[in-house]
């Protein structure tokens, strides 16, 4: 399984005065809980962090977390991100097993160009994630469709996207995750209708800009 390492270490103070100190020296508060350990406070280095979260698998990562010589597997739970500085802030790290299910949100793309966009339609992406559940080990990148073949009004529902062995989507089968949209066309009716409201409409815009002319002398 890919882990990315991350080192901590055990912080004996808590509150807000440590933390602010602690971001001064460049380090980041953190917790660490999970089955069988008591909640830990660590601290971390936003550097490595960062770093982790950058790559493919951003916030599902999982790290082999080194405390104090020991390793024990870890994810993220929670982030706290400054709204202003974008910096991070706090921590929460909790304890994954290898082959133990979790559920993870996971990207969902879709690529090619579909038939019924070349034919003016508009691709309506109805999910940006998807709730899965799976192992620590099994958790993918992201999960794609293709939609090259879908054509005018065509959809993809979760029953048809392709999941790796042993994930397990969390939607309704059903359920639309992208449709093609036919293009906005006006009907004769409606475009009638607009030429006789405009119509309608000139003759009173016509007398308002009578009345506002001054009178001449």
């Amino acid at each position: 399984m890919e882990t990315t390492t991350l080192q901590a270490e055990v912080r004996d103070s808590r509150g807000k005065g440590p933390a602010r100190r602690l971001r001064a020296q460049g380090k980041i508060p953190a917790v660490f809980y999970g089955q069988g350990i008591e909640p830990t406070p660590l601290t971390l280095s936003p550097k490595e962090l960062k770093k982790a979260l950058r790559g493919e698998r951003g916030r599902n990562v999982v790290f082999k977390l080194s405390v104090g010589g020991k390793d024990e597997l870890a994810m993220i739970k929670d982030l706290t991100i400054d709204p202003v500085s974008r910096e991070l802030l706090h921590v929460d790290l909790y304890r994954v097993f290898e082959d133990k299910v979790l559920e993870v949100e996971v990207p969902f793309h879709t690529f090619g160009r579909a038939q019924g966009v070349v034919m003016g339609g508009v691709l309506n992406v109805t999910r940006r994630t998807l709730p899965l559940r799976t192992t620590p080990a099994n958790i993918p990148v992201s999960i794609d469709a293709d939609i090259t073949r879908l054509g005018l009004k065509d959809t993809i529902s979760v029953e048809q996207i392709k999941l790796p062995e042993g994930v397990e989507c969390l939607l309704a089968p059903k359920l639309t995750l992208a449709i093609i949209l036919e293009p906005r066309k006006a009907t004769a009716a409606e475009e009638a209708e607009d030429a006789a409201a405009a119509a309608a409409a000139a003759p009173a815009a016509a007398a308002e800009g009578a009345a506002a002319k001054p009178a001449e002398s």
